[in-house]
């Protein structure tokens, strides 16, 4: 069981979705415009956040922007939007999933249980080189100091970490972060890779961590020069 926030202004859609989510027995909040939204979730933080792009007040994006500043909340978007560059964004602003409208409800059930089981704690620390991840404590450290990631960041580390020096095609690590969905390419592997990058390597262009096999894929090695 999970407390779960969904912001949704449409209130058919918002019902549908709170009765799915109590049918497996969560607790729910509806929110139905983005600035109460945004407040309620940063005074009481639930498991997941289930976001619609546009709401009025403040947009979808513009919450996942600043909530994934303060925290690595899950955020489960929503939006009619199907274009690569619009889900592209949303990845790129911290949000862990997306699901395009129209939607069955089973098929957004089974992407929330699949995100609360991905960031749920798991074991404890690994460390490669100078990074740990710790999955109990859901923490990144490079040289011992902190670095805050989002949860599809740290899952794509804690993925890779499990298996250091091995070579992991886009769509194998797509495969653990997403599941099978028809509208999130791999490109979305790029932009989490982007982001670590700036976070955990001293010179994001020449990276000795999070490294590139060309023509394949990435790999997560010791600082290697």
């Amino acid at each position: 069981m999970a407390t779960i926030t969904v912001a949704e202004d449409d209130p058919k859609q918002s019902e549908l979705i709170r009765l799915y989510l109590e049918r497996e027995h969560h607790t729910v909040t509806v929110i139905p415009n983005g600035t109460d939204a945004l407040a309620a979730t940063r005074a009481d933080p639930p498991d997941l956040l289930i976001l619609d792009v546009m709401l009025p007040g403040t947009t979808g994006l513009d919450i996942c922007r600043t909530l994934r500043a303060e925290s690595d909340l899950p955020i489960l978007m929503l939006t009619a939007r199907s274009t690569e560059d619009d889900l592209l964004r949303g990845l790129d602003l911290g949000a862990d999933d997306y699901v395009t409208k129209p939607y069955s409800p089973r098929e957004l059930m089974a992407r929330v249980r699949t995100l609360l089981r991905r960031t749920a704690p798991k074991e404890g620390p690994t460390t490669v080189g100078t990074l740990t991840i710790d999955s109990i404590t859901h923490e990144v450290t490079v040289n011992g100091k902190r670095i805050e990631t989002t949860p599809g960041e740290f899952r794509l580390l804690e993925v890779m970490a499990a298996r250091p020096n091995q070579v992991f095609t886009r769509g194998q690590l797509l495969e653990h972060l997403h599941g099978y969905d028809a509208y999130i390419t791999q490109r979305a592997i790029d932009v989490h890779v982007m982001n670590l990058r700036k976070k955990i390597e001293q010179e994001p262009r020449k990276p000795t961590k999070l490294r590139t096999v060309y023509g394949v894929g990435y790999k997560l090695t010791e600082d290697a020069p």
